[in-house]
């Protein structure tokens, strides 16, 4: 009778495991939240195997959590460091009570590793002797393990699942912001391009947005102003803030305000906005087709180049005053005026394109362009060779920012 009836019990015991395997691989093929998995997977081993003491830690983003915790004091999970006490432990461990290292109602350690990679551990305190002196929890602990195994490799899956799914969306936003971004970049398509004036500009954000924005905008018949800007940092605040510095351009751009009063309320507006966390370098000008009077503000920008090709001179245009958002209240502002006399050569552009490195010289960008612009051909040809000679859309390691370029050229009807 005796060994039919361990036969009998050994039979349930069985049994017991199998179904409760069945029941937790149907939940997690349900597709269950985790939160209910960890419900079946903790009623299974508190009212079913009884077991007094159960926590698990478990790995999220770098950080580890307490998913669960029947029977030990708060204060354990308080004070516990797994990253620290418990990386040690590669495999199902009996310990003995040691106050430096662990509570001493700590009896078994359970690891779960992920992909080789320890992602959990099942922490089994009370583990107290039957008559004939073997646990029940010892008995059972290799269904444990599994079963742990098989619940947190399910919650693993579970947040890589949802990592996933977030970055897909993100990835579409992204996608979105750029677009929208390009949009209020104008397109080659908008430029001027006549007889007194072409534009050919380069946008080549370093992420997918970036920070960077130059504008061309027509005032009047005879008259056009255009910018170049870039604020500080990179990434989806950068351009978020970049398009609002956009919006507050273009609405306060109009003919007849001065250039002094457009550069106060922009930098009003940018202080609002970015709450000085973050600054905007800006170079905006204005040019009279009539007059062919050239007035322009540098706002801590990095100085457009002006060559004149018939005196084979160059020139830096750096007069004007700090950057947008630096300063409460910009103390001075200085504004230039040229007088342009025959055909001539704008460079506006980034700080992206001369922080270029090559070799140890870190001036190489800067002394690039210079040499480029600096002869009479095409703008448009100085940009295809910077653009090319720099390996800017093909790879160039030594790119870490946005790098964009505006570049103009005037004309006469004697030139």
């Amino acid at each position: 009778m005796a060994d039919k009836s361990t036969s009998l019990k050994r039979l349930q015991i069985s049994n017991f495991k199998l179904n409760s395997l069945l029941e937790i691989t149907n939940a997690i093929n349900e597709n269950l939240s985790v939160e209910d998995l960890l419900k079946r997977y903790k009623k299974i081993l508190t009212e079913e195997l009884e077991i007094g003491k159960v926590i698990i830690f478990k790995l999220n983003e770098n950080v580890w959590d307490c998913i669960i915790n029947a029977g030990f004091p708060e204060s354990l999970t308080e004070s516990f460091n797994p990253g620290v006490q418990l990386l040690s432990f590669t495999e199902i461990t009996f310990i003995s009570a040691d106050p430096n290292r662990f509570s001493e109602e700590v009896d078994i350690i359970i690891p779960v590793n992920h992909k080789e990679k320890p992602v959990a551990y099942v922490l089994i305190g009370d583990v107290d002797e039957e008559s004939d002196g073997i646990s029940p929890i010892i008995k059972h602990l290799r269904f444990i393990q599994t079963l742990s195994n098989i619940i947190i490799v399910a919650i693993e899956n579970i947040r890589l699942y949802n990592q996933s799914l977030l970055q897909v969306a993100m990835k579409r936003e992204m996608e979105l912001a750029s677009k929208m971004q390009t949009m209020l970049i104008p397109s080659h398509s908008k430029l001027p391009w006549n007889n007194n004036i072409h534009f050919k500009a380069f946008y080549h954000p370093h992420y997918d947005v970036g920070g960077d924005y130059y504008d061309v905008i027509e005032l009047s018949k005879d008259e056009l102003g255009f910018c170049i800007a870039d604020v500080s940092g990179k990434g989806i605040s950068a351009a978020i803030l970049m398009s609002n510095f956009q919006a507050n351009l273009r609405a306060l751009f109009i003919q007849g305000v001065q250039l002094e009063t457009l550069v106060k309320l922009l930098n009003e507006r940018v202080l609002n906005s970015a709450n000085g966390e973050k600054f905007i370098t800006l170079f905006i000008a204005r040019y009279n087709f009539v007059t062919n009077d050239l007035e322009f503000i540098n706002a801590g920008h990095n100085p457009p180049l002006l060559y004149d090709l018939q005196k084979s001179k160059l020139s830096l245009l750096e007069s004007g005053c700090v950057g947008m958002g630096m300063l409460d209240e910009i103390p001075v502002i200085n504004k230039e005026s040229l007088k342009i006399t025959g055909p001539t050569k704008l460079l506006l552009y980034t700080d992206g394109l001369v922080e270029l490195i090559q070799g140890d010289d870190v001036g190489y960008g800067y002394k690039f362009i210079v040499n480029e612009i600096s002869d009479t051909l095409p703008i448009e040809h100085n940009l295809k060779e910077i653009i090319t000679l720099q390996k800017i859309e093909t790879g160039n390691p030594a790119i870490f920012d946005d790098i964009s370029i505006l570049g103009i050229e005037l004309f006469f009807e004697n030139s």
